[in-house]
């Protein structure tokens, strides 16, 4: 596994009194931040304990923080470096599915797939891949998206599906769930179409819960898709094979934005925001309501704003 540069976990008040204690014994510099109970820094590794009773640990130091100070002085338990031992699942060879672009009204939804077997996973120990959400930076996406394409042994696919398609198919299915359960399922047949480059075979596919059906997705799976156990479960993105699709996925939607942006010559703003509706109204204004399909989701309330049309009602949420 990669070499963590955040920790987090539950102190007891116990505990944390014995880190206070420890780090102010150690010379670590105090830190001022908002609802912790405190904070310090030293070298490669700073660490927040909050009201809450979470304790935050980062840096290029943590790793060794935490498994030679937090791990044997305050929490009495190993934990890193032992990933492995402790759960040999990390090391079988299976499927990771994750999608972006979800909850941006500009842009498409793309959803990627990536194979790993244990040589990938020690391959990627040094290299920093992780949930996409972390990443900060769009250049740093696209050289771990790099790394994982390169990686022998890795077996990946993308399927992008631009504004136009998505929109013809919310029409129809009316559902942006129904959309990601055929989205999910088409990434796994396609990563099963290629299972003779897949040494061993996958023993199961993993994806993030996003409805609370699980059988939304395992009905939309196709006929390789079966053949494998699916496992959906919220904050997926935790394990390697699901974060390095996370990081495909990122990749191939911002390739497509800036693309999207180049072709009519202005800036598309990522997420839903009032930048965004600004932009919505821009595009509007030079090139028609009649466009707006092209370059965004249609079904949220963004597009009714930039063409002046009345708000449907609003629905209550609900996962489904």
């Amino acid at each position: 596994m990669p070499t963590p540069s955040i920790h987090t976990c539950k102190l007891t008040p116990e505990q944390a009194a014995s880190l206070q204690e420890l780090i102010e014994a150690r010379g670590w510099r105090p830190r001022t931040v908002e609802h912790a109970l405190f904070a310090g820094e030293k070298e490669n590794v700073n660490l927040v304990y909050y009201k809450s009773g979470k304790l935050v640990v980062q840096g290029k130091g943590t790793a060794e923080f935490v498994e030679f100070v937090l791990e044997p002085e305050i929490l009495k338990q190993a934990t890193v470096g032992y990933e492995a031992v402790l759960n040999p699942e990390l090391l079988q060879p299976r499927l990771g599915i994750d999608e972006s672009g979800k909850g941006d009204f500009f842009g498409p939804m793309c959803v990627a797939g990536v194979y790993v077997n244990e040589r990938v996973i020690d391959a990627w120990r040094e290299s920093g891949i992780r949930d996409s959400k972390s990443i900060g930076s769009d250049a740093q996406i696209s050289r771990l998206a790099e790394v994982i394409r390169d990686t022998p042994g890795c077996v990946s696919t993308v399927v992008p599906i631009g504004n136009e398609a998505y929109n013809r198919l919310y029409t129809k299915m009316r559902s942006v769930n129904s959309l990601l359960a055929w989205g999910h399922a088409r990434v796994i047949e396609n990563l099963m179409l290629q299972r003779h480059r897949m040494d061993p075979l996958p023993v199961r596919a993993i994806s993030d819960q996003f409805a609370a059906n699980k059988q939304v997705v395992a009905g939309a799976l196709l006929s390789l898709g079966r053949e494998i156990e699916l496992v959906q479960r919220h904050k997926a993105e935790s394990d390697l094979a699901v974060a390095a699709a996370s990081i495909l996925a990122r990749n191939e939607f911002v390739s497509r934005l800036a693309r999207m942006e180049k072709e009519y010559g202005m800036r598309f703003p990522k997420g839903a925001s009032a930048a965004v509706d600004a932009a919505a109204r821009e595009f509007v204004g030079k090139f028609g309501a009649a466009s707006l399909s092209k370059v965004s989701k249609l079904h949220f309330r963004t597009s009714y704003r930039a063409q002046g049309l009345p708000e449907p009602p609003k629905k209550e949420w609900r996962r489904g």
